[in-house]
């Protein structure tokens, strides 16, 4: 799976905005998370549009949740800005069996996006010093079952 820049910025904001209590500006989403300002707003619009934050006009405005991040998932985000990956080219005869591998692939991809929440990724952020210790853990929400843990490290 390919994340484009687009989503990553996407997924950032949202992690911004799950982060707080209250409205964030737009502004203050983009320098603190590092996102171009001009992209921020295209991708924080697209997110309204969607459903997934609402925003405010006004001194005491900004950009919030729609819903608690306990209830929306990395892939509800992803499907906003990369839209629905769509169903592979006919494979050559000796390929066939490839495409319920893809498909098998896509579905994991799915079940896993769908069942980690912004509150989970929240949660598993390092602090302080439990950087190097945690880095790349990430677990899913409690009610997942069959959900896997995914856990990366890079050496430093």
């Amino acid at each position: 799976m390919r994340i484009s820049a687009r989503t990553q910025y996407a997924l950032t904001a949202m992690l911004a905005l799950a982060a707080v209590d209250g409205p964030l500006r737009a502004g203050s989403i983009a320098v603190s998370q590092g996102i171009p300002r001009r992209f921020c707003d295209n991708i924080l619009l697209q997110l309204r549009r969607s459903g997934l934050i609402h925003s405010q006009r006004g001194a005491d405005g900004g950009y919030w949740l729609a819903r608690p991040a306990t209830e929306i998932a990395l892939a509800d985000v992803i499907r906003v800005t990369e839209g629905m990956e769509p169903a592979g080219r006919p494979l050559p005869r000796a390929a066939e069996p490839l495409a319920e591998i893809w498909a098998g692939l896509r579905d994991h991809e799915d079940r896993l996006l769908s069942a980690i929440t912004l509150a989970d990724v929240l949660r598993s952020s390092p602090r302080d010093g439990d950087r190097a210790a945690h880095r790349g853990s990430v677990r899913p929400h409690q009610g997942s079952r069959s959900t896997p843990v995914v856990t990366t490290r890079r050496a430093e």
